[in-house]
Order: C-alpha cells, then sequence, then structure tokens
C-alpha cells in the first residue's frame, strides 16, 4: 500500500514537472519574454563594463600618481646633481687652499672644511643613488600600468561590441519567433489541426444548413406543397403537348409521321415468321 501510494506520489510529482516545463517553454518562446530575457543580459554586461571602467580608471590613477612621483624624483635627482658638483667643487677649494698652506694629505683628511665638503658629497651621492633607483622602479610600474590599461581598453571594447550585438541579435530572434508563430499558425489551419476553433465552427454551419433544409423539405410535404407543385408539372405539360399536337396538325407533321409509322408496322409484318 505505502509503495502504491510513493508511486502515486511520484506520478503527480512527473505530471507537475512536466506542465512546468510545458508552460516554461510557452513563457519562453514569448517575444516579449525573449526581448526581457535579451535585455537582461545586455544590463548584466554594461554592468560588467562599468566595473571594468572603474578598475581601469584606479589604474590611470595609480599610473598619473607614479609618473607625477616620477616627475619629482627627477627634479630632487637635478637638484642633488647640482649640490654634489658644488660640493665637489667647494672641497677641491678647500683642498687647494690647505695645499698652498703646505699642508699634509693627512692634515687636510683631518681639516673640517674638508670632511664638511666630503660628507655632503657622499650624502648626496647616497640620495642621488637612492632616488634613481626609486625612478626606475616607478618607470618600470608605470610602464606595466600602461600594457595593462591597453589590453583593458581592448576588452572594453570588445564587450561594447557584445552588447551591440546582443540587441541587434534581440530584435532578429523576436522577429524570427513571431515569423515561426506565424507559419506555423498557417501551417496548422492548412492541415486541419489548428486549436483555433474554426474547423468545428465550419462542421456546426454545415450540420445546421442540413438540419434546415431537412426542416424545409418535411414542411412542404406536410403542407402538400410537393403535390400541387407536381400537379402544375403536369398540368403545364399537358398545355405544352396538346399546343406542339396543333402546331403538328398545321403544318402536316402529323400525318408524315403517322406514314412513317404505318410503314415501319408493315415491314415488321413481313419480316414476322409464318405461324
Amino acid at each position: 500500500m505505502f509503495r502504491a501510494i510513493g508511486r502515486w506520489i511520484k506520478a503527480v510529482g512527473y505530471l507537475l514537472t512536466g506542465q512546468v516545463d510545458s508552460a516554461r517553454r510557452v513563457l519562453d518562446t514569448n517575444p516579449h519574454v525573449i526581448r526581457a530575457k535579451y535585455d537582461e543580459i545586455a544590463k548584466e554586461k554594461i554592468s560588467r563594463i562599468h566595473q571594468f571602467k572603474q578598475a581601469v580608471s584606479s589604474l590611470i590613477a595609480q599610473e598619473e600618481a607614479k609618473t607625477a612621483k616620477i616627475k619629482q624624483l627627477s627634479n630632487d635627482v637635478a637638484n642633488l646633481e647640482r649640490l654634489k658638483s658644488g660640493a665637489l667643487a667647494k672641497a677641491k677649494q678647500t683642498v687647494a687652499k690647505l695645499q698652498a698652506e703646505g699642508k699634509s694629505k693627512e692634515a687636510i683628511h683631518a681639516d673640517e672644511g674638508y670632511k664638511k665638503c666630503l660628507a655632503a658629497f657622499n650624502d648626496f651621492s647616497s640620495t642621488l643613488n637612492e632616488k634613481q633607483e626609486r625612478i626606475d622602479e616607478l618607470e618600470g610600474d608605470v610602464s606595466e600600468y600602461k600594457k595593462t590599461i591597453s589590453e583593458h581598453n581592448v576588452q572594453l571594447q570588445q564587450l561594447l561590441r557584445e552588447v551591440e550585438k546582443i540587441r541587434s541579435e534581440a530584435a532578429d530572434a523576436v522577429a524570427e519567433v513571431i515569423s515561426a508563430k506565424q507559419e506555423k499558425e498557417i501551417a496548422d489551419t492548412i492541415a486541419g489541426i489548428a486549436e483555433d476553433g474554426t474547423a468545428e465552427e465550419l462542421q456546426s454551419l454545415r450540420q445546421m444548413r442540413q438540419e434546415v433544409r431537412a426542416e424545409a423539405r418535411i414542411a412542404k410535404e406536410m403542407a402538400g406543397t410537393d403535390t400541387k407543385a407536381q400537379e402544375a408539372e403536369f398540368l403545364e405539360y399537358a398545355r405544352t403537348s396538346d399546343s406542339t399536337s396543333e402546331f403538328d396538325d398545321l403544318i402536316g407533321l402529323t400525318e408524315e409521321v403517322e406514314k412513317s409509322s404505318e410503314q415501319k408496322d408493315s415491314k415488321s409484318g413481313d419480316t414476322a415468321l409464318p405461324e
């Protein structure tokens, strides 16, 4: 018993599933539903395009920021180069003065002016190297950004073309579905399997005509109109026959007909076998 109930529940489930699938297919082939689905796909792709644009805009902003940083560091490097050259020139001047005073190399190295110029020169050189390394690093980043942005721009153009293609395809799909449905309805009507009720209506009209004719015939028979019509037909025939006989008598056609009949009778008597 429980198995039978289980099978019955499954059967009901299959029936409902089939009905749902059938209803879904009817909806899926509706032109308005098709148009709405294409519009939804287009909207989704447009949303992705906006997200893509925001990402590309962020990359462009970073590229511009690093480009500005490179420009700033380049200015710093140029200034450091001038400071380095100034420190070197000051050191040369200090050394020349100390040498003119007869100072030894060790004494020159111990001189505060020389030490100050040397420290400044070394500091400028170190800072200059750091800034140059940073510039090289930023230039590599900017180059990578430019490449990535260029690739993203190509992808954006492809997405925009896909959206236009979807919109065009939507119009074609709706037109094809409407045309196909009309062709199917025409074919079904010609084949006599259309479900528009015209075949049943035609059959009903034909049946009604037959019934009306039958009712009229019965009514005529019951009223004696058929007998009267036959009597009128016979009277007309008799009148026409009398008029024709009178006309034949006037032109002598009746005598010729009688003679011809007598000759035929005599011939037939001659050819008869004796008893």
